[in-house]
């Protein structure tokens, strides 16, 4: 009996949290489509998340890019195939790896900023305190990082698109030997628009998921220090696993056959 307590103590804890987070979310979206807004702190989250964020995004594009050229090249080579190594490249870039890893380098940039910041407020009393000025901690702390999330990724997932693929020709031009002007024309030839538009989509999806996964942990954290590193921690974690679970769904809803 005591075991079945424990199973049924689990199951309960798990739907308490979903329900917690369907509210938090649903009261967040709502809060996003009614004034006031405050735009100032608007532009500041998407410096912070776009602007701060571009040169990890941008080495884990390029590298990737070069590295998937290699791999490619290698692969490809024992069937006499080298040809499609372009192809590949900024197939691979744009639909997957693009929006995916640029998703998880800024969840565990952002997303465990967010839910230290939030987190450390919620300890130290100071979303009372704005609850006691007459100011919604949603409208001032949520709304903010989630409309900034939702339009940077894909901004962010556009650069690095760009940036992997250029990596992808470095390494086929300079180290594999391919004509620049043969690549250049099977990148452009082999892409089609639903390639970079199913990338964007994912994008700004896991913008949203970063940015609700670390205002949720931030905002019901509790227990002083330990606490809120615990919040970061589940922030960063149940981020990266949403990131990768609605990568396969949105995938599945563009190119099912």
């Amino acid at each position: 009996m005591n075991f079945l307590a424990l199973i049924g103590r689990v199951v309960l804890g798990f739907l308490g949290h979903i329900g917690r987070l369907t509210i938090f979310a649903g009261t967040a979206i709502s809060h996003c489509v009614r004034p006031p807004l405050y735009p100032r702190l608007i532009g500041q989250q998407m410096i912070d998340i776009g602007y701060y964020s571009l040169p990890v995004v941008g080495l884990t594009a390029i590298f990737s890019g070069m590295v998937l050229a290699l791999q490619s090249y290698t692969g490809f080579a024992r069937f006499s195939a080298e040809s499609a190594v372009a192809n590949v490249v900024v197939l691979s870039i744009t639909r997957e790896l693009g929006p995916v890893l640029a998703g998880l380098m800024v969840a565990g940039r952002i997303g465990a900023s967010m839910a230290a910041e939030i987190g450390t407020m919620r300890v130290t009393e100071q979303i009372d305190a704005l609850t006691t000025l007459s100011t919604n901690p949603f409208k001032y702390l949520v709304v903010p990082r989630l409309v900034a999330g939702v339009l940077m990724l894909p901004l962010l997932v556009l650069v690095a698109d760009i940036i992997g693929v250029f990596g992808g020709y470095l390494v086929g031009v300079y180290k594999l030997g391919f004509n620049a002007g043969v690549y250049i024309n099977s990148t452009v030839d082999f892409l089609e628009p639903l390639d970079v538009i199913s990338g964007l989509v994912k994008a700004s999806v896991f913008g949203f998921l970063i940015a609700l996964m670390g205002c949720y942990n931030g905002y019901y954290s509790k227990g002083g220090a330990q606490g809120v590193g615990a919040a970061t921690t589940n922030a960063v974690v149940s981020a990266s696993i949403l990131i990768l679970t609605s990568n396969y769904l949105i995938t599945e809803l563009f190119f099912a056959s």
